[in-house]
């Protein structure tokens, strides 16, 4: 077991321990809201404070994705806050995944982090941030790349800025237009963050809906 004193240090920071400490840690109640991140023997637990600015432009992008992929007839499938493993490996818990595509299988319906041996890993994942912007752009980046995520987005909820990144044999390349969501400018999705600090749901969703017809 690991103590009280020694799980304080982990708290939105990444450092040294074993698979096996991990997986305690992942299973204990008391980090329940807790997002869990393993690298190569290096861990981070991430305790964020729930805030508006993080659950609205959250709930907004997800909204904007799935719009955007009916409008376009794309075959998606999202999750929030889900964990990604490879046993012994990694592990990763984006703010937003997305399965995109004609080849994807279902991930199974149950409280287990989905297992990369047995599924592909998403297409899509976003990470949002506010203190956490650095570590987005910077060892999640890494995360993802080797992984083999297609696309990767990081929003910063200060700004309403959103810097999206195309993967490709494991490094990772700015892009201003998604390319697993063809025609999706990221542009446009910054404006829909921008329109939501005056506008309601209802005038954004008619606003795109227009747009993307």
């Amino acid at each position: 077991m690991v103590s009280t004193a020694s799980t304080q240090k982990i708290i939105n920071s990444w450092v040294s321990r074993s698979w096996e400490e991990f997986i305690n840690l992942a299973d204990n109640p008391e980090y329940e809201g807790g997002k869990f991140y393993y690298e190569q023997k290096y861990l981070k637990i991430e305790m964020p404070p729930i805030g508006s600015s993080h659950s609205q432009d959250n709930h907004l992008i997800a909204n904007i994705i799935s719009l955007y992929a009916t409008v376009k007839n794309i075959r998606i499938k999202g999750l929030t806050n889900c964990s990604f493993r490879q046993p012994n490996i990694r592990e990763f818990q984006p703010d937003l995944a997305f399965y995109i595509g004609d080849e994807f299988n279902f991930p199974p319906r149950n409280n287990s982090p989905i297992n990369l041996l047995e599924f592909s890993p998403p297409n899509l994942v976003i990470e949002f941030g506010a203190t956490s912007i650095n570590d987005d752009l910077g060892h999640k980046r890494l995360i993802y790349d080797r992984v083999g995520i297609q696309e990767y987005w990081v929003v910063d909820v200060n700004n309403n800025d959103i810097i999206a990144f195309s993967i490709s044999e494991g490094r990772s390349g700015e892009v201003k237009e998604s390319l697993v969501l063809p025609g999706l400018a990221i542009s446009l999705v910054e404006s829909a963050l921008k329109r939501s600090q005056t506008e309601d749901d209802g005038a954004i969703n008619r606003w795109l809906l227009q747009t993307f017809s």
